[in-house]
Order: structure tokens, then C-alpha cells, then sequence
């Protein structure tokens, strides 16, 4: 757990010192769990942003995106269940006078059974060798077998009773496990209570005519409550999804773990509407459609896994997450959901308004059913931030601290380095720059020893840097070093930006996807 800590202490640094993330309003002493993007984050965001949008929309003939907004009709609210049922269960010590999710001090309790299973694996893959083979040894070895059977029974009473709402049962099983204050190790616990989690606020100039409003905690009632005026606008046939990217708010008590989980916060989701019957192919299609998107990427496969959820919404007959191995173990990236009719139907009712379809093939009309996709922006920052952040050794005693975001979405593609600040050099690096940043974003940098600027582009996640010396001059070539394997190459000025295009162009990389 140390380890795990003190990697995830040098995300948060690392951070910072690159200009990614910085606490908001850092200067009056911040707001808990609210963070800015800097000037590299802002970049990394909008290119993970991008890669979804064109994944999901430009490459989906039947998936149209919008921008709705965050402020909504308060009735919204009281048909999609957030007002009387969006609540989390909270729990006080009552020695530390902290306040923390019972269900989540039960997941990190069993996540600890992982953590056991792992360290199994390891000591046997060192026994054996080249022969290991680990699903062998996860489906046989005894006490694999037993930690994996006490986890899934912690995990499934925890589920069966958070969906019965048996809030003394989830303080009860807090008590069996011995779960302690995360801080003070205090067993001293009140009992298990809801909280609502939407921000309230109001609209309208004066306070006794405003209108009590919320933000809104999620962007996927803003694609039900337009689902009419998508479909008749678009003349789309099911079936057919709408994406939407945008800010969510929700008033997490325990925010925590960086940006894993905040009180403000972006999502991008897409709710595929399709005909009452057809909801497994879809759910099966888009786990398979979603988990390839994101190992397109290349953080590799060991860091992912599906989980199927014990508890599921009343609605659904069918949810699964996305969980990836963040530094502090395997956590929800992303939720494939099967919702049924429930949000087309609620909104109809409380609205008064028809929300169906006219099925041509059918000749007849009926309420879709919905298989929703939705991923936190900011989650998938952190795992590609914090899987990217690698010490490396180099032998000699030498050691570099490197960022290796895949190429499609670092923030500068390429950064142009002078050898020297004179002789010209300088001056034909920024007509290299000028000509590449019509496609890229790029740098300039002739500041310190050109080993020491790499080590500086290596840390902030630039796959290329390309060094502009003498030779250049007389030949119009330059070299260019590759941030993650440390070769470098002669190449002609003039074949710079195909070279880099195939390097970061999200059509090279979006096409895996359609290769696996």
C-alpha cells in the first residue's frame, strides 16, 4: 500500500509541476476537490475529449451529438429519480468525527483481497518462470480460490443489501469486517445514513420570485428530454444514440483521490435507443465496443477488467463497469448500462408529453429502450496520467523521469530545439516552427544543454523533439528523438510532418479498433 501511495503522491506532483492540474483557487488556500486544468491539461483533456467524440460520433453513421444545457427543468429531476432516490450512503466516526461512504470503506476493504491474489501471482510467476501460467493459477491454486470467494461475498451482501436499502446491515457487516477509520484506526461508528447529492440553487432576479433549480448531476437527461427533437430533426431510425460531453456536479462528501472523484466534474456519454427486446446484442456489442476504444491506447490489457454489478438501478436488467488499475487499485473508468424504457417512460409521464417511436417495420409506435455508455473525462485523465508517469532506469546510475502518454493525445506533439542560440540556428528552428504548427502543437525551447531539454520534453509527455545544429544548414536535415525509446534519426526537414502525422493522427490510432 506504501508503494501504491507514494506513486500516486508523484501523480499529483507531477501534476503540477508540468502544468496539467493545480488546485482551484490555489492563492485563497483552494476548494476541496475542485481542481483547473493548466495549460498542458487543458490540451491532454480536450484530445482524450476529441478521441471520444470522433470514435463514438464521426465514426458511428447513427450517433449524432448536442449541448444541452446544465440547467434544467426542475421537473427533470423528480422524473429521472435524482430527487428522491440520488443518495449515497454515509457513515461518521465518531472519535475522528470524519465522514466517509460505507460502501466504499466495504470496496476498499475487499479490494485488499486483490492486493493478496497479486502478491500470489507474483511469488509463483517468480517460481515458475517462463512456464507460469497465470489463469491456471488463479482458477486452481487454493488460496486464490479462497481469497477470491470471501471478496465476492463481502462485495455481493454489500450489493444485496445497499439495493434492499438495509442501511443496519451495511453498518453491520462495517462491524464483522472490523473495517477501522481509514486516519485513526477507530471502530467507533454512527449508523449507516442517505445523502442527497444534487446542488441546489436558483433562477430568477428576485428571491421571492426565483425558481428553486438544481445543477444538474449527470448529462444524460438532457439527451432524453431531446430525444423527439433529435429524431424528427435528424429523421433518424432506430437504431440510433446521442453523445453528449460536458460538466456534472454532485456534492461528494468524500471527495477524494485527486481527480478521481470531485464535486464538479465532465462526463461523455451516449444513450443508444433501440427496440424493446434487442438490449443484450446491444449491451454485449458496446462492451466489446467500448473496451476496444480503450485499448486502442495502449495502457495496456492487464490494467483493465469488467465488473458486473451485484446491485443494479431498479430500472436496469443489465450494468457492467469498465474498472482500470488507477495507482490505488482497480477502480470504475466506465459504466455500460442497459436502462430499459424507465427514462423514456418517466419523462412521458411526468411531462405529459409522447416520447415514442414510429417503427416503420413494425407499423406501429413504442417507448425505446436505452443502452447508455458513460465515462468520466476526468478519470480517463488520471488513468492515462498516472499509467504515462514512469521512472526509468538507465544504467550507470542514471535514471529519467518520463511521461509516456500515447502520442495521439500528449499535449505538444513536437518540441523544435536549436543546438546552439546563434549561428542561424535559432532562427531556422522557429521557421521549423512555423511550419509544423498549422498541424500540431508544438514548442520552442533553446534554454540549458540539449540533453537536459529532453529530459524536460520527456517529463511533459512531448514524443518528439527535433534538434536543429550545423549540419542542418548545409543539408536541410535535423534529428529527431523519439521520447519513449530514446533513438534518434537524420530525417529531412521536409518529411517532418508526415513522419509525426502517422505518429499522432487519431485516424492511425482509431483504426486498431477497427483491426481487433
Amino acid at each position: 500500500m506504501a508503494n501504491q501511495d507514494d506513486q500516486f503522491k508523484k501523480v499529483i506532483s507531477h501534476a503540477k509541476e508540468y502544468g496539467y492540474i493545480f488546485q482551484s483557487s490555489e492563492i485563497y488556500d483552494g476548494l476541496s476537490a475542485i481542481y483547473d486544468y493548466g495549460q498542458n491539461g487543458s490540451e491532454l483533456k480536450k484530445n482524450i475529449r476529441e478521441y471520444w467524440w470522433k470514435a463514438m460520433v464521426q465514426m458511428h453513421d447513427n450517433i449524432v451529438g448536442i449541448d444541452a444545457a446544465i440547467f434544467m427543468h426542475p421537473t427533470t429531476w423528480k422524473a429521472s429519480g435524482h430527487v428522491d432516490a440520488f443518495n449515497d450512503p454515509l457513515i461518521d466516526n465518531k472519535d475522528s468525527k470524519k465522514r466517509y461512504r460505507a460502501d466504499v470503506l466495504v470496496e476498499d476493504y475487499a479490494a485488499k483481497y486483490d492486493t493478496k491474489i497479486d502478491k500470489e501471482v507474483a511469488k509463483a510467476a517468480k517460481r515458475f518462470g517462463d512456464s507460469f501460467d497465470k489463469e491456471q493459477f488463479l482458477a486452481t491454486n487454493p488460496r486464490v480460490l479462497k481469497y477470491t470467494e470471501e471478496r465476492d461475498a463481502i462485495l455481493k451482501r454489500l450489493g444485496q443489501s445497499l439495493e434492499k436499502e438495509d442501511l443496519a446491515d451495511v453498518k453491520a457487516l462495517i462491524e464483522e469486517l472490523g473495517i477501522a477509520d481509514p486516519d485513526t484506526g477507530s471502530k467507533n461508528w454512527t449508523d449507516v445514513k442517505q445523502f442527497n447529492l444534487m446542488f441546489g440553487t436558483k433562477l430568477g432576479a428576485s428571491a421571492e420570485s426565483a425558481t428553486d433549480l438544481y445543477l444538474r448531476p449527470e448529462t444524460a437527461q438532457g439527451i432524453f428530454v431531446n430525444f423527439l427533437n433529435v429524431q424528427k430533426t435528424g429523421r433518424m431510425k432506430i437504431p440510433f444514440g446521442i453523445a453528449q460531453t460536458g460538466k456534472a456536479f454532485r456534492n461528494e462528501i468524500i471527495a477524494r483521490q485527486f481527480i478521481f472523484r470531485m464535486r464538479e466534474f465532465e462526463q461523455m456519454e451516449m444513450q443508444f435507443f433501440i427496440k424493446p427486446g434487442t438490449q443484450q446484442e446491444w449491451y454485449d456489442y458496446w462492451k466489446e465496443t467500448r473496451l476496444k476504444w480503450h485499448l486502442s491506447l495502449g495502457l495496456g490489457s492487464d490494467n483493465y477488467r469488467f465488473h458486473d454489478h451485484e446491485k443494479l438501478a431498479h430500472y436496469a436488467d443489465a450494468a457492467a463497469d469498465i474498472e482500470f488499475k488507477f495507482p490505488f487499485g482497480f477502480k470504475e473508468l466506465e459504466g455500460i448500462h442497459s436502462r430499459t424504457d424507465f427514462d423514456l417512460s418517466q419523462h412521458e409521464q411526468f411531462s405529459g408529453k409522447k416520447l415514442q417511436y414510429f417503427d416503420p417495420e413494425e407499423n406501429k409506435n413504442y417507448v425505446p429502450y436505452v443502452l447508455e455508455t458513460s465515462i468520466g473525462l476526468d478519470r480517463m485523465f488520471l488513468a492515462v496520467f498516472s499509467n504515462a508517469l514512469q521512472e526509468e532506469d538507465l544504467g550507470d546510475g542514471k535514471s529519467r523521469t518520463v511521461l509516456k502518454l500515447p502520442a495521439v493525445l500528449a499535449p505538444t506533439k513536437a518540441a523544435i530545439l536549436p543546438l546552439v542560440k546563434k549561428d542561424g540556428l535559432p532562427e531556422l528552428s522557429k521557421k521549423i516552427v512555423d511550419e509544423l504548427k498549422w498541424d500540431f502543437n508544438v514548442t520552442y525551447d533553446e534554454k540549458d544543454a540539449v540533453g537536459r531539454r529532453y529530459r524536460r520534453q520527456d517529463a511533459a509527455g512531448t514524443p518528439f523533439c527535433i534538434t536543429v545544429d550545423h549540419q542542418s544548414l548545409e543539408d536541410n536535415t535535423v534529428t529527431i528523438r523519439h521520447r519513449d525509446s530514446m533513438e534518434q534519426e537524420r530525417v529531412a526537414i521536409a518529411e517532418l510532418r508526415d513522419m509525426i502525422l502517422k505518429e499522432v493522427d487519431m485516424r492511425y490510432w482509431l483504426q486498431k479498433i477497427e483491426d481487433k
